[in-house]
């Protein structure tokens, strides 16, 4: 019962008393009204219009008249807004917990003063520790994957309920031994989504060997993605001879001397540091390589990246390097041939040129139209630039699409391709079959597939092919079943923000609080 406000400039206090006749003692559950003495519990609770708010409450304590009870005195308390020695009342820990859950420490202390609750954040950090975890409960469908507490370091792994939407578990490690012990602790799980790692598999077959592995679809399309590039990035040769095949759209006149723009050169006329730079390093690569040098070894000689490294030691040809497609968009290109025709007209003053390119939308530099006009007057007059040759990946984003929902040009430069090579053609032609099969979950048409890549001469898909046969029965199944790892692939990207907010300090134990946290 209130019995006084006090109020001053930024705090309102409330005097209260308990009028409860008896009290329960806490250790023996003995009730007895003999009044032992009082004092003053001054409790901070939820804010008053913004303002902070003391409860002043007064309470007894109870002698315990239970003779076998080790308690000789207790004091006595209201369920619902006290607890022992806290003091903060339960309505304000639960505010406060779940501000310290969403927020982290630093910026809930900032969030809660704003409100009128003033708190320290290590005592933020204590309630988000001190909170009860609710237990995981019976489960039917569980995805599992992992994520970096530290990139290429540490990790740990995550495992979330699908039917409830919700995370269940973290364990440190990405290693298969503390996955295969929480699931061999929950022996009512029948569906069990992974990615395509070896660790999770294995705690699968031996953790829930009554479960049905599901391999997620999203990974196998991911996987099939890279040896498309692959081999594109091997048959880039053949791409550049389509394009060179595609009919200019404007001819230059007869009576000059035309020089075909060179890929190794810039619009100097030198040659592009990037390019020869790219050559001299796959040069170098290659020919350690074939000394049997490892790939480590190489980076450190060359004080080049692994990765790097890697990716010069992988490729077949410079073709398959991302420098060797050198000629790059350009405002003037679609004003070239007008420059040249005025040029050949004889008009040879390049800012004249430059302003009536400007009346025609041009939003270039005059340097540029200088420098090409240069070009024009020494005599080199080459054609309008041909169509920038794609990259690896450009093409690869091209069969990877939908063909229904294609560009009309990516579609009609995709035929071109493949109308020019038959090995792209036939990717394609594979990479669309599997396409129909994931998206109307046929996953029983999975062998079948994998037969008529091995009958075709495409080393990367043969690859992909082959890796799926050492774990057909959970690819087959992913391409099948409605279950996929979606959910925890957006958990994990609530753990990025979740570890932001921490900058990176908190312990494992905090993290793992704020992920299981349910609303």
């Amino acid at each position: 019962m209130v019995e006084t406000v006090e109020r001053t400039l930024r705090v309102v206090t409330l005097d209260a008393r308990v009028r409860a006749d008896d009290g329960t003692c806490p250790h023996c559950g003995e009730s007895s009204a003999r009044v032992h003495g009082r004092y003053v519990r001054r409790l901070a609770d939820a804010a008053l219009g913004g303002m902070t708010t003391v409860l002043a409450l007064t309470v007894r304590r109870f002698k315990c008249i239970n003779a076998g009870c080790a308690a000789v005195t207790f004091a006595e308390q209201v369920v619902g807004l006290t607890s022992p020695h806290a003091r903060y009342t339960l309505l304000l820990r639960r505010m406060l917990g779940r501000v310290a859950v969403a927020m982290a420490a630093r910026a809930g202390v900032r969030l809660a003063a704003r409100l009128g609750l003033p708190v320290a954040k290590d005592t933020l950090l204590r309630m988000v520790r001190a909170r009860p975890e609710r237990p995981a409960g019976q489960v039917r469908v569980v995805a599992v994957d992992e994520f970096a507490l530290r990139k290429r370091d540490r990790y740990a792994t995550i495992i979330v309920d699908l039917e409830a939407h919700q995370p269940i578990e973290v364990l440190r490690g990405r290693e298969s031994g503390p996955v295969t012990e929480w699931l061999a602790g929950h022996p009512e799980i029948e569906i069990v989504c992974r990615d395509r790692a070896r660790a999770f598999a294995e705690a699968a077959r031996v953790g829930a060997p009554q479960a049905r592995q599901v391999v997620d679809r999203w990974h196998v399309w991911h996987n099939l993605a890279e040896a498309v590039q692959r081999t594109v990035g091997t048959h880039h040769g053949c791409i550049k001879t389509a394009y060179a095949d595609l009919p200019a759209s404007h001819e230059p006149p007869e009576s000059q001397d035309v020089t075909e723009p060179d890929d190794h050169l810039d619009v100097r006329g030198r040659p592009r540091k990037l390019v020869a730079r790219t050559a001299e390093r796959y040069a170098a690569v290659q020919d350690l390589v074939t000394q049997g040098r490892s790939l480590k070894g190489i980076s450190r000689d060359l004080n080049l990246d692994y990765y790097a490294v890697r990716r010069y030691a992988r490729a077949a040809s410079l073709d398959e390097l991302p420098a060797k497609a050198a000629h790059r968009p350009s405002l003037l290109d679609a004003y070239k041939p007008y420059l040249a025709q005025r040029v050949n007209d004889g008009c040879h003053n390049a800012l004249q040129l430059f302003r009536e390119l400007q009346t025609q939308g041009y939003r270039g530099s005059s340097s540029t139209v200088y420098l090409y006009v240069r070009q024009l007057k020494h005599g080199i007059t080459p054609p309008p630039p041909p169509r920038p040759v794609p990259r690896p990946r450009r093409v690869t984003s091209w069969i990877m699409a939908n063909p229904d929902t294609l560009d009309p040009r990516a579609a009609l430069d995709l035929k071109q391709i493949r109308a020019g090579c038959p090995n792209l053609d036939a990717a394609v032609r594979h990479v669309r079959t599997f396409a129909v099969m994931m998206r109307h979950l046929r996953g029983d048409r999975l062998p079948a597939w994998i037969d008529q890549v091995a009958d075709d001469d495409l080393p990367a898909l043969r690859q992909f092919a082959d890796g799926l046969r050492y774990d057909l029965d959970a690819v087959i199944a992913g391409l099948s079943l409605p279950w996929n790892s979606a959910q925890a692939e957006g958990q994990n990207t609530r753990v990025k923000l979740l570890m932001r907010q921490g900058y990176g300090r908190a312990n494992f134990d905090l993290l793992r609080t704020r992920i299981l946290e349910r609303s």
